[in-house]
């Protein structure tokens, strides 16, 4: 039968007629189905992936079929016509329907389905233009007396625009769900057992261990493997679970002569596996029965994974250690450097000291509020993004940049803030008003902490993301709580102040001293602007700096005026003048078009090539282990893991001595195929590392906090 469907589409492909190809943007439709090619974001970004997709709206009676039909019928296939360096990837498949016909099970769709496919822009692709997609599909639409081969041409002209893209408002939403709820790899091991007929699947680890998966369902990629009728039933251990099938035809005559790949779909979630020929895995039954699934149950594995009082209480527990850990992160240094200073100015006066630990603990956790809040309603509308999103934005990099640049002036004495006249002379960080002044290094502790992860966030941010809201803000507010904990103690302990040493004219030459960290908390967050524009944007923010040191020197010149009786009006005008050219510079910057980055930017000696689902396949295929680097040029933590543990001699014997394929995610602009991979393995940003051996079913994950040793260690067979 699925010969006789085969030579029905092949049959209309040769006798479609030619107007049928004629490409045509919005929904395009049959008596059966309407089909139309949409976008998942507003817009696409030169360099970077967007996600389209091919909606089907099914009419009633009537289904299509998922990449394995099951015992009749054919999958959806698509032919590209795209333009030059445009690339559509695999459909990344939504878990189909069971649908029983008589003595029949086929695997489809039914009513409405969007089938999304990544598809990556060039670099080239220039801001303004639009991008022809446009695609032939094939659909074998069936109804329970017959099936009809339809091709629709279908077509989408995609505006190409800079910035990150809002999700388009009909039908984003709808694509972003199916991306979340997609098979991935998690760490599952599996083997397959043939034995009189009877298949038996064993998978264990990764979210599989530590409870009943509930009602589980196997969907194989190859047809012939199982009999898609016949009952699937098995047990749960504390490891994982084993199900227990009837081979298909072509199992049951040619045997088990290699790995049986598909999804299982759980309650837990819906995994992609590969089961390795062998003998059953240890802990995988013994704890229960499978619970049956009904042919009209929900297709398992559809809802979203439980979030109940117990992962809340560990995340809150993660993330109160995450907090704690980012104190030693690079990135917050400059900031808590300032932090301990200022807490040693006040360590003598135990009011002062409580007061100033307050409010630097209020601004930590509003900022972390505010942080939280814009990421929680950016998602709930639909939008992929993650930990740090903010720093993806060009513009949101050169004000931040500027605000460093900013803060260094005024530490090293160019200009000050609210003291007025009877400021001028006192040291430096003694001019910021003590509260205010507090609050705004707490607030500035979070901004720069925001490309940092730390041991422990990656679980606590992930299973924040999947909570209600509340919940999430809870656990926000306790990564803040982290963060702050240790000034705050300090602040609150008289005993501990009073060891620190008094007071005196070594302050002001120490604050003069951290602005130097400042200065080089500016020089790289313009370093990473570069990298999201190019050359001239980085020559039009060097050029809003100039104007904004300028303006700053004249408005402390205008202070000083005043501190002698003078008005300093001409002082004020000019730096005044300064500053609002420092804005126009900044924003034509922001505005600059976006340079093609070079091949081997930024990875060392190490060859690599960028990361996409199916460039790990190919090289698994080829019997490669994979490592896959996802980074972004603002993550600190990132780029010292590439200096130090990813780029070094012995790493690159390793991976030689391997084959491995390195492959890196840049995630420094928005990239939406990458986050949805992020959030597969449970993560809300980067960095992630993952190494997929061949015949694994899943990658291991490689700790966030990387060493020479442990790369080498894990690269080895």
């Amino acid at each position: 039968m699925r010969r006789l469907f085969r030579l029905l589409i092949l049959l209309t492909l040769i006798l479609a007629p030619a107007g049928m190809a004629a490409a045509q943007t919005g929904p395009q439709r049959t008596d059966e189905i309407e089909a139309e090619l949409v976008s998942m974001s507003r817009w696409a970004t030169p360099g970077g992936t967007t996600v389209v997709a091919v909606r089907q709206k099914i009419e009633p009676g009537w289904h299509t079929y998922w990449r394995n039909p099951g015992d009749s019928g054919g999958p959806t296939t698509l032919q590209w016509t795209l333009p030059t360096g445009v690339k559509a990837g695999d459909i990344v498949w939504p878990l189909p329907e069971r649908q029983r016909l008589q003595g029949l099970v086929n695997y489809g769709y039914e009513g409405a389905v969007y089938l999304p496919v990544p598809v990556e822009i060039p670099a080239s692709a220039r801001p303004g233009s639009t991008l022809p997609l446009r695609v032939k599909a094939l659909f074998l639409v069936c109804s329970d007396e017959m099936c009809i081969p339809r091709e629709l041409t279908l077509g989408l002209d995609l505006p190409i625009r800079e910035g990150a893209a809002p999700q388009d408002a009909a039908h984003g939403a709808a694509i972003a769900r199916i991306l979340e709820q997609a098979r991935r790899p998690a760490g599952i091991t599996a083997r397959a057992t043939l034995e009189n007929g009877v298949l038996t699947l064993s998978a264990t680890g990764g979210p599989l261990a530590g409870g009943d998966p509930g009602p589980t369902y196997f969907f194989p990629f190859e047809s012939g493997t199982i009999d898609h009728a016949g009952a699937q039933s098995g047990s749960w251990g504390p490891n994982g679970l084993t199900l227990v099938l009837t081979a298909g035809g072509k199992m049951a005559a040619g045997g088990l002569t290699g790995p049986v790949a598909g999804v299982l779909a759980t309650s837990k979630g819906a995994f992609e596996i590969t089961a390795q020929p062998g003998a059953p895995l240890p802990g995988a039954t013994g704890s229960g029965a499978l619970a049956p699934l009904d042919d009209a149950a929900p297709t398992p594995g559809a809802s979203a994974p439980a979030t109940g009082w117990i992962v809340f209480a560990q995340a809150l527990v993660f993330a109160l250690l995450g907090g704690l850990i980012l104190n030693l992160m690079p990135c917050v240094f400059p900031i808590l450097a300032m932090k301990a200073a200022a807490l040693a100015a006040s360590a003598h006066d135990a009011r002062h000291a409580r007061a100033d630990g307050l409010a630097f603990l209020a601004g930590v956790l509003t900022t972390f509020i505010i942080l939280a809040g814009a990421l929680l309603g950016l998602r709930a509308a639909g939008e992929a993004v993650g930990w740090g999103f903010q720093l993806q934005s060009a513009p949101v990099t050169a004000g931040l940049a500027l605000l460093m640049l900013a803060v260094a002036l005024n530490l090293s004495g160019v200009f000050h803030i609210g003291g007025g006249l009877q400021g001028v002379g006192s040291g430096p960080l003694s001019r910021l008003p003590g509260g205010a002044g507090s609050f705004f290094t707490g607030a500035l502790a979070v901004i720069v902490a925001a490309p940092c992860t730390a041991p422990f966030m990656a679980f606590a941010l992930g299973a924040a993301l999947l909570m209600p809201w509340p919940m999430a803000l809870a656990v926000f507010l306790m990564l803040g709580l982290g963060l702050a904990l240790p000034y705050v103690a300090i602040s609150l302990t008289p005993r501990l102040l009073s060891k620190l040493p008094r007071p005196g004219a070594w302050m002001d030459r120490l604050k003069s001293l951290l602005a130097f960290p400042m200065y080089g908390a500016a020089l790289w967050l313009a370093w990473v602007f570069s990298n999201q524009t190019g050359a001239e944007g980085l020559g039009l923010l060097f050029a809003a700096g100039l104007a904004g040191a300028t303006g700053l020197w004249l408005v402390g010149a205008g202070q000083g005026e005043r501190a002698l009786g003078r008005r300093g009006v001409i002082h004020t005008i000019a730096g005044a003048a300064l500053l609002l050219a420092m804005l126009g510079a900044a924003t034509l910057a922001a505005r600059a078009p976006v340079e093609a980055p070079s091949a081997d930017a930024g990875t060392g000696e190490l060859s690599s090539a960028p990361w996409s689902a199916q460039a790990v396949q190919t090289a698994l295929s080829e019997g490669r282990p994979v490592l896959v680097n996802f980074t972004a040029d603002w993550c600190v933590t990132c780029k010292i893991n590439e200096r130090t543990s990813l780029t070094t001699p012995g790493v690159k014997r390793a991976m030689e001595q391997s084959r491995a394929v390195y492959l890196i995610g840049d995630w420094t602009r928005r990239d939406d195929a990458i986050t949805a991979e992020l959030q597969r393995h449970g993560r809300s940003g980067v960095p992630l590392y993952l190494l997929y051996r061949p015949g694994q079913a899943g990658p291991e994950i490689l700790p966030q906090l990387l060493t020479e040793g442990v790369v080498v260690e894990a690269l080895k067979p």
